[in-house]
C-alpha cells in the first residue's frame, strides 16, 4: 500500500520541502491538508466496508488511465498490486483501460438551448471474457466509472441499478463515486502543477 504519512498531490508532482511549488502549496494550507485527508479516507479507510481496498485501488487505477498521466496512473497500478491483487487482475485493469480510453466528454444534455452541445461518443461494456476475469462487481463499477469519467451528462437510475444488481449497495455507490470525484479533483491539481513546475516564474 502507498505510504499515506506523504502527501500524494506533493510525491506525483514531486514537490521537495522548501522548493517553490511548496511555499504555493502552503499558501492553500487547509486545501492541502484536506485533499490528503480525503486520500486517506478513500484509499486507505480504518474500515473500508463493502468497497475493499483491492477494489477502491482497481477502480483508481482505471479513473486514473481513463485520465492518461502516467505518473498517476503509474501509482495507482502499484497502490493496485501493493493492495495483494493477483497479476492477472492487474493486467485485466490495464487492458480495459486501453479498451476504455477516449477522448470525451460524451452525453445528451435535456431538450433546450444547451442541446447544441450534445456529443456522442462510445459506450463502454466490459466484454465477456474480461467480466469474467474481474467478476460482475468490478465489471459494473468499472463500467459505472466510466460514465462518470466520461459521460457525466447521461447519469441514470439504469446505470444505478446495475451497481445494485451486481452486489454493491447504495453506500458502495456513494463510495465509488466520491472516489471517482477525489481522482478527477487529484488529477487536475497535479497536472496544473506540473505545468507551475514547468515554467518556472
Amino acid at each position: 500500500m502507498p505510504p499515506t504519512q506523504t502527501d500524494v498531490i506533493d510525491t506525483l508532482v514531486g514537490i521537495k520541502p522548501g522548493g517553490a511549488l511548496d511555499a504555493i502549496r502552503a499558501r492553500r494550507g487547509e486545501a492541502r491538508k484536506h485533499a490528503q485527508t480525503s486520500y486517506v479516507g478513500l484509499l486507505a479507510p480504518a474500515d473500508p466496508g463493502g468497497v475493499s481496498l483491492q477494489e477502491r485501488f482497481a477502480i483508481a487505477a482505471f479513473v486514473a488511465g481513463l485520465h492518461g498521466e502516467a505518473r498517476t496512473k503509474a501509482f495507482y497500478a502499484e497502490g493496485l498490486k501493493s493492495s495483494g491483487a493477483s497479476d492477472a487482475l492487474s493486467v485485466a485493469i490495464a487492458a480495459q483501460v486501453d479498451a476504455a480510453k477516449a477522448a470525451g466528454p460524451y452525453g445528451h444534455y435535456p431538450k433546450g438551448p444547451l442541446s447544441g452541445e450534445d456529443q456522442t461518443g462510445p459506450v463502454y461494456r466490459v466484454a465477456g471474457d474480461a467480466r469474467a476475469a474481474l467478476g460482475a462487481r468490478l465489471a459494473a463499477a468499472l463500467e459505472h466509472v466510466h460514465m462518470l469519467v466520461l459521460h457525466p451528462r447521461d447519469a441514470s437510475a439504469a446505470s444505478l441499478q446495475a451497481m445494485l444488481d451486481a452486489g454493491w449497495s447504495t453506500t458502495d455507490v456513494v463510495v465509488i463515486s466520491q472516489l471517482v470525484s477525489f481522482l478527477s479533483f487529484q488529477i487536475r491539481v497535479v497536472a496544473g502543477l506540473r505545468v507551475l513546475a514547468s515554467h518556472p516564474a
